[in-house]
């Protein structure tokens, strides 16, 4: 466990100190207010120009230079076809752009003295486990910020897609076997992180939700912002989630991230997350005030595990405390992005040396328009112009993530094999199954065809269509809803099903269930 440890860090800080003579950071004198200024009105007509072309429906874009908000603007439509419009305050759901404030938040516990980094989660959540023992005694809240548990990154979305609460999801990811051996591998894990964050409030005794809302959203003005969900549906200006339908953009499907709130809940405007890069530029200073101490904060932006290199500009990429940490063509920069599958792009992007910050929070899913638009804005602040087509590049990026794996499910099922092989009647396989991690699923006949139930009270249905065999289809997923997914069973000898792998379950090796009952 040391050797790979120390090996990581010696990795970080010989790659920290080659970057030193880094040649693309521009010196900050070179940012002339003139300079900067025509940065955003190109900025402005390159977000505009891609609203109208219909890149999304809407957007926000915020721009904070040292402590100064010097750009704050909405482009397009909260919601395709109806006439509303986004403005500053319009509030989005910026999925997992809510890990660097959460590490604000937890940064705010840190310079109060109520926890530190280092602070191990079986002191202050001593009911939560790992499947090994071992990492699970040591576990901090610095290794769920920065990715380091051995948790895989799909620990527990699986849980929550199919209903499953915040306090039963965390109590289940004992059953997930490690992806990479404690502190030795990158792997991005929403309720991992998660934990992080309500462990370390626990010593307040009060929810995250309440811990977030009193550490930095009140004391930033940040009115509009809030890691409840509830919150964000009583909000009358608020921006739908989008995604595409036979070519357009459709607000077709809400999103509840309650079980993840720290990971990927929170909601907010351009006008309070511009507040949040005021304070981060200046290291827990606001107006002039200490909110949260600079050794408590400066943690969060310590490179602690390698990610690998940005898929477009090529930057070497590295984690820290809920923020990426970039070694790019314009020198350090400090980032993170967030996107919900369902409808919703989100980035923000910092250069600490040069205290700059842009924030763009969007409504639709697939796109790279955040990050093409920031990419694009950086290239005009620090060179004068644009480098290439950042916002092509970052698209292609976004349209890769679900295709190739859509079109290899619909292949695999295109169709059955010849000669297929006839299913057994619906009784083979009706009956009641159960694992630890997902809990009970039923299954049951409904006229012809077969249903399963699972989720808390097994509340979540899905059609199983047969294919082959014992082998049934099911199409789960909302956003890719021609995409099908296998669920298979192992007949005995008796005639009658014994167990039933659940595909769109199974990404950690726990989908198959036991029979336990008829």
């Amino acid at each position: 466990m040391r050797l790979n440890r120390n090996l990581c860090q010696w990795r970080v800080w010989v790659f920290i100190a080659a970057m030193a003579l880094w040649p693309h950071a521009a010196p900050a004198d070179t940012l002339t207010p003139e300079r900067i200024t025509a940065a955003l009105s190109k900025l402005e007509a390159l977000a505009e120009a891609a609203v109208a072309d219909g890149a999304v429906p809407g957007l926000a874009i915020g721009v904070v230079r040292d402590d100064e908000v010097i750009f704050l603007k909405g482009f397009g439509h909260r919601e395709a076809g109806k006439p509303e419009t986004v403005d500053a305050d319009t509030v989005f759901q910026i999925a997992s752009l809510s890990k660097p404030i959460s590490a604000t938040v937890v940064a705010a516990l840190v310079s109060d003295r109520i926890v530190s980094w280092d602070s191990k989660i079986a002191d202050l959540d001593p009911a939560f486990r790992l499947a090994d023992p071992y990492p699970a005694s040591q576990l901090t809240v610095r290794d769920l910020f920065s990715h380091r548990s051995g948790l895989p990154g799909t620990a527990g979305d699986d849980l929550e897609d199919i209903g499953y609460d915040r306090v039963e999801i965390l109590h289940r990811l004992r059953f997930v076997p490690p992806s990479s051996s404690f502190r030795a591998g990158y792997s991005y894990s929403n309720f991992g992180l998660t934990e992080g964050a309500v462990a370390a409030a626990t010593p307040t005794g009060k929810p995250w939700e309440q811990v977030a809302e009193e550490k930095l959203y009140r004391p930033l003005g940040m009115a509009s912002t809030s890691s409840r969900h509830s919150d964000f549906v009583k909000r009358t200006n608020r921006a739908a989630l989008h995604v595409k339908v036979d070519g357009a953009w459709a607000a077709r499907i809400e999103r509840d991230p309650d079980a993840q709130a720290p990971a990927g809940g929170v909601s907010s405007t351009a006008r309070d997350l511009s507040q949040w890069v005021r304070l981060i530029l200046h290291n827990g200073v606001y107006a002039g005030k200490t909110l949260i101490a600079a050794d408590a904060l400066s943690q969060t932006h310590v490179p602690l595990i390698a990610r690998g290199n940005n898929p477009v500009s090529g930057g070497a990429s590295f984690y820290g405390l809920g923020w990426n940490v970039e070694f790019g063509r314009h020198g350090l920069s400090w980032g993170h992005a967030g996107a919900f599958s369902i409808g919703a792009r989100t980035l923000v992007t910092v250069f600490p040396k040069e205290k700059l910050g842009i924030v763009i929070v969007a409504n639709a899913f697939p796109t790279g328009l955040p990050e093409g638009l920031s990419d694009s804005f950086a290239d005009l602040v620090f060179d004068g112009k644009v480098e290439k087509d950042w916002v092509k590049a970052w698209n292609d990026i976004y349209a890769g993530l679900f295709g190739p794996a859509v079109a290899a499910a619909k292949a695999a099922y295109a169709a059955p094999p010849s000669p297929s092989r006839r299913a057994g009647p619906g009784s083979v396989y009706a009956g009641r199954y159960a694992n630890d991690f997902i809990g009970d699923a039923i299954v049951s006949k409904a006229g012809d065809d077969l249903v399963l139930k699972v989720g808390p009270a097994a509340g979540r249905s899905y059609s199983l269509r047969h294919f082959d065999g014992d082998l049934f289809l099911t199409f789960p997923d909302a956003e890719t809803p021609d995409s099908p997914s296998g669920v298979s069973f192992v007949v005995g000898a008796d005639g009658k099903a014994s167990a039933m792998t659940v595909g769109f379950l199974d990404d950690n090796h726990l989908g198959t269930l036991q029979r336990v009952g008829d």
